[in-house]
């Protein structure tokens, strides 16, 4: 005979990668806040591996990754207890949740519709803005939370010390051209480093370019797919380099050495935390980060820069110490 049911907590994320990881700690706050709940998130299918693997939430409810959020929840989704906003400030995705009818929800004020909330504030960094959220609701975030461990994938061997280049982005204007990502190539084999070219789906063209312009084996241009063989990727490299999108947050949380290539977007609020581990480079220009076109800030970044940039980060050893 089974026991009294748990109540729910609803979470929703329905992001993508980059914006998942910097979710990390607040989720793991409320998971942590919450034991006796069964906390569900709500997010992408693809993501339903690293849920479990990191311990973000019991169990994944899939929704799709688009812009647009769905008009209503999966009917199968319990009435919750508590549902918590980490998806955006609302109106939209708070009345997703509200419709839900949650005892509590936890999410930032929006006028007219939800006032309980803290306020929203334009120029904080993704990671602070949902820890902040967390925090204020009573689930505080600790040291470290964003942190994600190695998955146990044999292709982590693949990646031991090498350099990650990873010339893709989602959108046209975050992405450097494939040119200089093959002159970086080039030069970091002809100093020594073993190097590898990773792009996720629909990219594949692309990584096999700039690896053969590089000089580099076919063999070093790696398709990944699944999220999790990504992470356990990264976790073996020596460095990586990418421009601004998700594997710039797979590299935060792994712990490994990096230089992010920014152009339509500050730092200051998709970046990697300060210190000697990461290095962001920008040039203070700001545009639409969905511009079909190479955003401008994003090519005033020169080769010669991202080679002094990655020749200042400190080994995966003395990062690892």
């Amino acid at each position: 005979m089974s026991g009294p049911r748990r109540p729910v907590a609803t979470v929703l994320r329905a992001l993508g990668l980059g914006d998942l990881l910097v979710a990390v700690p607040a989720l793991r706050a409320i998971r942590r806040g919450l034991p006796d709940h069964d906390v569900v998130l709500l997010a992408p299918a693809r993501f339903a591996g690293l849920t479990r693997h990191a311990e973000l939430a019991d169990r994944l409810v899939p929704l799709s990754a688009t812009s647009a959020l769905p008009r209503s929840l999966p009917a199968s989704l319990e009435a919750p207890d508590v549902a918590v906003n980490l998806h955006g400030r609302g109106p939209q995705s708070h009345r997703l949740l509200l419709a839900t009818d949650p005892n509590r929800l936890i999410a930032y004020a929006s006028p007219g519709l939800f006032d309980d909330g803290p306020s929203w504030d334009d120029g904080e960094h993704e990671m602070r803005r949902w820890s902040r959220l967390a925090t204020t609701a009573g689930y505080p975030v600790r040291a470290g939370d964003f942190r994600v461990s190695a998955p146990d994938r044999p292709i982590r061997d693949r990646a031991a010390g090498a350099t990650i280049i990873h010339p893709g982005a989602a959108a046209a204007a975050r992405r450097w051209p494939p040119e200089r990502w093959a002159e970086l190539a080039a030069a970091e084999r002809a100093s020594g480093h073993d190097v590898i070219v990773t792009t996720g789906p629909g990219e594949r063209n692309l990584g096999r370019h700039v690896a053969r312009a590089a000089g580099l084996p076919r063999s070093r241009a790696v398709d990944i797919v699944d999220v999790l063989d990504l992470l356990a990727l990264v976790h073996g490299a020596g460095r990586l380099v990418c421009g601004d999108t998700g594997v710039a947050h797979v590299a935060t949380a792994a712990g490994t050495p990096s230089v992010v290539l920014f152009g339509p977007t500050s730092p200051a609020q998709w970046g990697p935390p300060p210190g000697a581990l990461h290095r962001a480079l920008w040039h203070g220009r700001r545009g639409d980060p969905q511009a079909a076109a190479t955003d401008p800030g994003l090519l005033a970044i020169g080769v010669a820069e991202v080679r002094e940039a990655l020749a200042t980060l400190p080994s995966r050893v003395d990062a690892a110490a």
